[in-house]
């Protein structure tokens, strides 16, 4: 059974950074197609970026270029480094791991003006 849990969120003012965790087990990173998404108060779930482990990364348009995903095989753990943080960011943010369709249980990110 695959399990996602995140970590790393937290209160930040606008224009600083962060970087988010997304630790798995039961999986393993290197076959396997994981994803971060984040869910601000009253929106839908927003799609933010794709990895292919050992192919390709995708991102949305509202964070490329801002947003780095990451991988550390070794440590079966996924990143998302954030900077230039806008006060839009604010969410929380959500891995998922698409093989299996298991989500972590979310890390909030807050960005004060």
């Amino acid at each position: 059974q695959v399990q996602l849990v995140e970590s790393g969120g937290g209160l930040v003012q606008a224009g600083e950074s962060l970087t988010l965790s997304c630790a798995a087990s039961g999986t393993a990173f290197s076959t396997t197609t994981m994803g971060w998404y984040r869910q601000a108060p009253g929106k839908q779930r927003e799609w933010l970026a794709t990895i292919i482990v050992g192919r390709d990364t995708n991102y949305a348009d509202s964070v490329k270029g801002r947003f780095t995903l990451s991988i550390d095989s070794a440590r079966n753990t996924m990143y998302l480094q954030m900077s230039h943080l806008k006060p839009e960011d604010t969410a929380v943010y959500y891995c998922k791991n698409f093989r299996s369709g298991a989500w972590g249980q979310g890390t909030q990110v807050t960005v004060s003006s």
